[in-house]
């Protein structure tokens, strides 16, 4: 009787030390084990519910042969059953039909592409098969896109009304007084409340690493044994996280405009990175319009071009255009022209024919966008910041952004402070922040992958594609030299669309690095007579 109730006792201490040590066990996990088995455990249910496609949200506009469905995933992956986002994802079929003639071509299963941002929507993604340069890959591949979480339609986050967001017209010092850098430091840190008090304890679910386990989870809702990824810009962030992550599941993978994926300079440096690489494109900028004076007449040198920008931001600074452009939305106008050629001629005829006292086409480029425009940007504006300021450390005494950037303006005035204020909210954050993942794969870790990047990219800087290509054993680096468009795939270089192609299709990559010329030049289009009206209209 002693005997079977010691060996009760016993056992009931034995179950007691192991309820007692199980959380110290916990507590001595790795970092991210409870994300990685939420993770596994939320890729297992998708592959069981799959995804039912069906029409898409009316909101979306997407053609009947786009078609939609939603995914699962837990808001936080360390707590998988607890609260959940439904993250739509947008499909169109593989056509199975060569474009030239040649027959049927086989199913290669689902290319999943993100666009970047962070806070971009991929759900139109499907509709570039549409287009020549991707019909060969829209042959093969189920075209797949989706707006992550926080994206509407998935789960959208906001931290501010949207009338709310829209702010002009603006100012925009190169060389701010101190004045003004406070004016623009309180209006981050309200921000930054705001973000907190309308997302609540969600807030801090909204990150980079989240972002490549719900990707993951996708890959599985798909019924995808592999991953065949696109990222583009932040997306190649993301996809290297998700190598990072699970290097098992990935079969292909594309990174276009790379992101610098150093944990060091993940974000605050890759911003100041960022706003360096705009000052020479603003100077490529330059000289193609100067090369067209006799189109523009804004000048025969980059200084003289320069001089007609500064006369217009003083005018607006004055009197702005149309009651809605100021010199920050001009500086913005601008600022898409470092991103994208195609954008050259329009943004030089606006500025030629405001000089010339016609303000209209300066309005439909850089006036406030319509209401109805508003809860979108505002939307996107909130994922960019949650993800960033989430991400990774940043400084949070603005003594440290004002030396940096105040040092950074003397050489690069045209972008620096208009890149403090947008991540500024970043330095009064209340949300905790994640360490950022130092992504290394050794050789025969992952597949060969693809990294595409155009030499005087300003938004993604050159030197991230050679960090990114030094840390992904097996990748290859095709580059556009001379060019600075922001994102090179399915483009005009047909150079950059072999090598595209030549891996998707066939898993093919070059045998070491290659470079491609440049694509042409945008051409400037002949001024209209003075007596048109139509003086460089639209975008």
């Amino acid at each position: 009787m002693r005997a079977a109730v010691l060996r009760r006792a016993t056992a009931a201490l034995l179950l007691l030390a192991s309820l007692v040590a199980a959380p110290a066990a916990r507590a001595q996990e790795p970092p991210g084990a409870a994300e990685a088995r939420g993770t596994a455990l939320a890729a297992r249910r998708a592959a069981a519910a799959r995804i039912a496609f069906g029409d898409c949200p009316e909101a979306e506009g997407l053609p009947a042969s786009v078609r939609c469905g939603t995914v699962t995933v837990p808001l936080d992956y360390a707590h998988p059953d607890g609260e959940r986002l439904r993250l739509t994802v947008s499909r169109a079929a593989a056509t199975g039909r060569d474009p030239d003639g040649g027959g049927e071509v086989p199913g290669q299963g689902a290319l999943v592409f993100n666009p970047g941002g962070p806070g971009a929507s991929g759900l139109y993604f499907p509709l570039a098969g549409m287009v020549p340069a991707w019909k060969r890959l829209a042959a093969a591949y189920d075209l797949v896109g989706y707006a992550p979480r926080g994206v509407a339609p998935s789960a959208p986050l906001s931290c501010q009304r949207p009338e709310e967001y829209f702010k002009g017209p603006r100012p925009a010092p190169a060389h701010p007084s101190a004045a003004y850098k406070r004016q623009r430091a309180a209006e981050a840190e309200r921000y930054a409340r705001d973000c907190a008090e309308r997302a609540g304890d969600a807030l801090r679910h909204y990150h980079s690493l989240n972002n490549a386990r719900d990707l993951e989870v996708i890959r599985a809702a798909l019924g995808e044994r592999r991953l065949t990824f696109m990222g583009a810009s932040y997306g190649t962030y993301l996809g290297t996280l998700y190598a990072g992550l699970f290097p098992s599941r990935v079969r292909r993978m594309v990174f276009d405009s790379v992101v610098d994926p150093r944990p060091e300079h993940v974000w605050y440096g890759v911003n100041l990175a960022q706003s360096a690489a705009f000052e020479r494109r603003w100077s490529d900028v330059k000289r193609w319009i100067a090369r067209h004076d006799a189109v523009y007449g804004l000048g025969d040198t980059p200084r003289e071009v320069q001089g007609s920008y500064e006369r217009a931001a003083a005018a607006l600074a004055r009197e702005p255009a149309g009651g809605t452009v100021g010199p920050a939305q001009l500086q913005g106008a601008f600022l898409g022209a470092g991103y994208y050629d195609d954008y050259w001629p329009h943004r030089a005829e606006a500025l030629s024919a405001y000089l010339r006292g016609d303000p209209q086409p300066l309005i439909d480029q850089a006036g406030t966008r319509p209401p109805e425009a508003a809860a979108g940007a505002e939307n996107a504006g909130a994922v960019y910041t949650a993800v960033e300021c989430n991400d990774a450390p940043w400084p949070t005494d603005f003594r440290v952004w004002d030396r940096d950037n105040t040092r950074l303006a003397r050489t690069a005035p045209f972008e620096t402070w208009d890149n403090v204020w947008t991540n500024l909210p970043c330095a009064f954050w209340r949300a905790p922040r994640q360490l950022p993942l130092d992504v290394r794969t050794a050789p025969g870790e992952l597949p060969p992958t693809l990294i595409l990047a155009a030499e005087r990219d300003a938004a993604a800087p050159y030197a991230g594609a050679l960090e990114l290509r030094r840390r992904l054993a097996g990748s290859v680096l095709v580059t556009e030299r001379g060019a600075g468009s922001h994102g090179v795939a399915g483009g005009p270089n047909v150079c950059v669309n072999a090598h595209l192609e030549a891996y998707l299709l066939d898993g093919r990559v070059p045998a070491r690095d290659v470079s491609c010329a440049p694509r042409p030049e945008p051409r400037p289009r002949p001024r209209p007579r003075e007596d048109s009206g139509a003086a460089g209209r639209g975008a």
